[in-house]
Order: structure tokens, then C-alpha cells, then sequence
């Protein structure tokens, strides 16, 4: 197919959507490239981003987003943004008396906010000449988005000093993009902090899509969607375990009705722990992401759970560990960053220039007989060394699995894949084929291959035989830009490749590129891990251990919900004749 671009909209419902969401767009930012004397990216950034005009004339570049949070929620981060402020004009008053202003004293903002405002004032580096006609339209946007090549280099520098881990608080305390002035939105009705007025349960976000609400997220729906020429759909990032479930799920049935036809690829965001947890918002944790799931892939075109926890019910496994990555999964600002990385992957297959699949096209693939719920896999990242090539690095991976899970799904020993979509970028610079000379006896199959598509799918057909399989092969790689957090072993390089030697004595180098592997699977995998979570929500006894959960949901809806939980894991039953045990065939523990 040619690049016709195909746009998608971007909706992140919950503060750790907006986390992984944050680093995501950061990402994307580092990538956008305004040289035209530069060769276009296999990946097309109008899918995602937008074009327009500021009040003042300025051309303007921001993601196609609407993000959704609480009150409280955005610290130093204005709702509006600034892109398109204007000077207040001076007002006069009838009122002749006093007047006494009240002002909260502003947030503080971390070293990286505080170069940013320096970059935007121009107080880092010059100001670029926007009068000189050889300067790109797209560098004159305000602030952040002049000369970012320029900027990038600028913070790039300066890399080993922000170190944020301490400071980041919330999801704006790291974002480098301007946003466009709907982008934001705010319920008032609930608190991001304190004690009272929290967003806990699956009811309660349920019934909030009515009223001014929904009318404020109609009325964005309405300005992005009309301006696209051809809408493919719709990327949502949720929370599964507050209660922002229920409102995920309120609004994927909306895009549902009020779109069809459109793709809807839903991603269940949950983090590894949560701040001021207790045994009673455990319980709420596991069914808000069981009864979320239930009816976020009901109205989406696919369902697919992001966390590093090692699984969403009562006795998870430990998280998710990567050989190359040294990050602490109790920080949001660190596992949000694993997860948007392999995000980054996950969304490319509709998002290339060229031979792209559309939304629906990648969901009808995966979810095959009512198979919905689809698990993500990801190495990250991809371990490559120096110089070496693709058959050399899978060959590393002996019989082991070249991932890991990020669906809190391991995958079984004996189990049976449907469909998988697989991915894999960053080799640029690296070879893809091997370099044997002809003549050269080869150490294995692989190194025979004369592409690096067909290198994969030998290596994956081996474990995956007679499973539908798409692969795409990029080039580029995901680059990193500040304030990415440094989570990565000295033993990478600066492109993320592993070094044969490495310096004990000095600081190892930032790390400014990744290749990162992932894979979306339906598989028999799918079917232990819905019945567990199923099991163990159905051993609850809500009236006993949380009636604040029933207070704001019917016990027979939720009972309904869970037989169809059970049903949905009996669609990924084996052909081969195995099945998912009942909950009642087990005894509870």
C-alpha cells in the first residue's frame, strides 16, 4: 500500500495511562525529524500528530490526544498548555472597592522542567529566525518545539544530570511536548491525593461518562475526528485497577457506537504496586482490572493487558525482570518507561509509511472465534552485540523464549498460539543477514536466510509451528532523549548494543537508542491466565470484605461479569482437546 496517512486518535483514561502515555509521546518526539534533506522514517508521524495554527499565526505540531485525569493531577502543567496563550487583556471593573487576590503558591518544578523553561525563553541557546524563509514551517511552533534537534543536543548533553527518580510526581513532571488546548481534561469530581473524594471502584467510574463530562469528551472526540481525512481508529490507554475501569469502559462503548467500523485497540495499563495500598484496595485492585476487562474488550476490536506486575490476581508472580535493565518496579516513572518502550513496538504495524496494516486489519487477525483478549511479549532490549547479526543474536537465545511477558501471562510450555504479530527494530547499522562467505559451512538455518523477515519467522516457526504469523523488520531504532530515566546495564552503548569489552573505571555513556522485540499473541496462555484472575474474584465475598465495592456496583452484575470472563477464557481452549478447569472444580485456598 502507499503512505496514505491513516490517522489514529489517542485517548489515555488514568494517571498511569498518562505515565506510560508521557514517556510514549516523549518518544515519539525524538523521533520526528525536521530536515527535509533527510530520508522520510518508516514510521508516518501524522498518524499520530496534528498540524495546525496557533492564535497567533504560529504552525504548530502536537499529538492527536485526549487525556483524562483527576483533580490535582497536573502539578506544574497548566490545562490549557501554553501553546496557545495569550496575554489576559486588561479588564475594566465597575467595582470600585478593594480587591484582595488569592494565589496558591505554584508546584515546584524538577531540573528538567526548569531547562525547558530556559529553552523556551531562549535563555539555553539563540533564538532561531523565524523570518528567514529557508527555516522549516514546522520550527515555528512555540517553545519546545523550535529547533528540537537543536534542543535534543542541548539536553542530550546535560543527560547525566537529570536524574528525576526522586522529583517526578506526576505524569507532567516529564512530558517535553507542548499539548493542544483540548487535549486535557479534568474531572472535577474526584481527587488524585488526599483521603476523601477517590476514584476506587469500577462503579463509580462507570456512571461518570454522563452530564458535562460526557459532553466535554464528545465535544474533543468531535474537533480531532472531523479534521482527520481518513480516521483508521482509535489507540485507548486505560487503567484497569481503579476505578477508572469502569470509565474506560463507558467510553470504548461509546467509541463503539458512535464509530463502527473504526478500529479500537485498547491497552489495560496497571502498575506493578500502588502508593498506600491495603488487603481492601487489593481486592478492589483485582476486580476493577477483572470487571475493566470484561467490558473493555467486549467494546474494543482488541483487548490487550500492559503491566510488569506478574499477574493480576491474588498471588502474583514476581515482576517482570529484563537481563539488560536495572529499573525498580515500584516507581512509576520506571516501569511506565518499559512499558511505553515496548508500546513503541507494539503500535508499529499500523503505523509505517509504507505496507501498513490497519487497525481492524491487526485485530481481525488475533481475535479469531471471539478471542478478544490478546498478551503482549517484549525484549527490551533486544540483546544484539557490536557487530554481530540477527542470526548470531537469536542463536544466543537457544531454546529459551527471545522475550518476556508484559501481559502478566507467561506463556505455557505445551500451549498452542492462534495468531501473532511480531516486531522488531533498531538493527540500523547492525547486519540483518549473516556475513559468512559463500563456501563457509553455516553454524545454523538461520544464517542461510537471506533476509531479516525471513531470519524471525525461521527462528519462530521452529517454536510456533503452523501459526498464522505477521513479522515486521524496522531499521530505526526507539531513541531515547532526556529525561528518560538511565535504567540500563553498562554493559550497552549508546546505540543500546552490547559491548564486548566494557570500562570499570568511567561512567558508562547514556544510553540515546534501543532495539526493542515484542510480540501481541492469542494463545491457550490467554485461557489460564483470564480463568485465575476469574477464580480468584469469584472466592471473594464482597458483602463481607468490601461493601464499598457493592455499594457502587450490583452483586448480580458483578456475578454475571465473571461468567463472562469464564466464558471468554473457554474461547482459547486448546483444539487439541485441553481445557481450562472450572473455578469450581478447584478448592479455594
Amino acid at each position: 500500500m502507499s503512505g496514505v496517512c491513516k490517522e489514529v486518535l489517542t485517548l489515555q483514561i488514568g494517571h498511569y495511562s498518562n505515565f506510560v502515555g508521557t514517556h510514549w509521546w516523549n518518544l515519539q518526539d525524538a523521533s520526528l525529524c525536521y530536515d527535509p534533506d533527510v530520508p522520510l522514517d518508516e514510521l508516518q508521524s501524522d498518524v499520530l500528530f496534528r498540524e495546525g495554527l496557533s492564535l497567533g499565526g504560529q504552525v504548530t505540531y502536537t499529538p492527536r490526544l485526549i487525556a483524562l485525569d483527576l483533580k490535582g493531577s497536573l502539578q506544574t502543567l497548566k490545562q490549557e498548555g501554553c501553546l496557545y496563550a495569550t496575554k489576559h487583556d486588561n479588564t475594566t471593573f465597575t467595582w470600585q472597592g478593594d480587591i484582595v487576590t488569592h494565589a496558591e503558591a505554584p508546584a515546584d518544578r524538577n531540573s528538567f522542567l526548569q531547562d525547558l523553561d530556559r529553552l523556551d525563553t531562549g535563555e539555553l541557546l539563540a533564538a532561531p529566525d523565524f523570518t528567514n524563509p529557508a527555516y522549516p514551517a514546522e520550527h515555528s511552533s512555540l517553545g519546545r518545539a523550535v529547533a528540537m534537534e537543536t534542543v535534543n543536543s542541548s539536553l542530550e548533553r546535560m543527560q547525566r544530570s537529570y536524574r528525576l527518580e526522586g522529583s517526578v510526581r506526576v505524569w507532567s513532571d516529564f512530558l517535553r511536548l507542548h499539548l493542544h488546548p483540548r487535549t486535557i481534561s479534568i474531572i472535577n469530581q474526584y481527587n488524585h491525593d488526599g483521603e476523601v473524594a477517590r476514584l476506587e471502584v469500577f462503579g463509580q467510574g462507570e456512571v461518570l461518562l454522563q452530564g458535562s463530562v460526557l459532553e466535554e469528551l464528545e465535544d474533543r472526540l468531535h474537533f480531532f475526528i472531523e479534521e482527520c481525512d481518513y480516521l483508521q481508529g482509535f489507540q485507548v490507554l486505560c487503567d484497569m485497577a481503579n476505578g477508572f475501569s469502569g470509565l474506560g469502559s463507558k467510553v470504548t462503548e461509546l467509541l463503539q457506537d458512535s464509530y463502527s467500523g473504526r478500529g479500537i485497540l485498547t491497552w489495560g495499563m496497571a502498575p506493578v504496586s500502588h502508593p498506600d495500598s491495603s488487603p481492601i484496595k487489593e481486592v478492589h485492585h483485582m476486580m476493577n482490572c477483572a470487571l475493566g476487562m470484561v467490558h473493555m474488550a467486549h467494546h474494543s476490536s482488541m483487548f490487550c493487558p500492559l503491566t510488569l506486575r506478574g499477574g493480576l490476581g491474588r498471588r502474583p508472580a514476581p515482576p517482570t525482570t529484563f537481563p539488560l535493565l536495572s529499573y525498580d518496579p515500584s516507581l512509576w516513572y520506571h516501569s511506565s518507561s518499559v512499558l511505553a518502550l515496548a508500546l513503541d513496538t507494539l503500535t508499529v504495524p499500523y503505523r509505517l509509511r509504507q505496507n501498513s496494516a490497519p487497525m481492524w486489519q491487526l485485530a481481525d487477525a488475533l481475535t479469531v472465534s471471539g478471542r478478544k483478549v490478546v498478551c503482549a511479549y517484549g525484549s527490551v532490549p533486544f540483546p544484539m552485540m557490536q557487530g554481530s547479526c540477527l542470526p548470531d543474536a537469536l542463536n544466543t537465545c537457544g531454546d529459551t523464549l527471545p522475550w518476556k511477558p508484559l501481559s502478566g501471562c507467561p506463556e505455557l510450555a505445551d500451549g498452542r498460539c492462534f495468531g501473532q504479530s511480531v516486531t522488531l527494530r533498531g538493527l540500523e547499522g547492525q547486519s540483518s543477514v549473516s556475513s559468512l562467505v559463500p563456501g563457509t559451512e553455516h553454524p545454523s538455518n538461520l544464517h542461510c536466510a537471506q533476509s531479516g523477515e525471513e531470519i524471525l519467522n525461521t527462528h519462530l516457526i521452529t517454536r510456533y509451528p503452523s501459526t498464522p504469523l505477521a513479522v515486521q523488520l524496522l531499521s530505526s531504532p526507539s531513541k531515547l532523549t532526556p529525561p528518560f530515566p538511565q535504567i540500563f546495564s553498562p554493559k550497552l552503548d549508546p546505540q543500546g548494543l552490547i559491548q564486548s569489552q566494557t570500562s570499570t573505571t568511567e561512567a558508562p555513556p547514556p544510553v540515546l537508542s534501543l532495539p526493542v522485540l515484542s510480540s501481541l499473541q492469542s494463545s491457550s496462555s490467554v485461557s489460564r491466565f483470564l480463568a485465575e484472575l476469574q477464580k480468584s474474584c469469584s472466592a471473594i465475598d464482597l458483602r463481607r470484605v468490601s461493601p464499598t465495592f457493592l455499594s457502587h456496583s450490583d452483586q448480580s452484575e458483578i456475578a454475571e461479569n465473571l461468567e463472562q470472563l469464564w466464558t471468554l477464557a473457554q474461547c482459547y481452549r486448546d483444539d487439541s482437546g485441553g481445557t481450562v478447569r472450572s473455578s469450581s472444580e478447584d478448592d479455594d485456598d
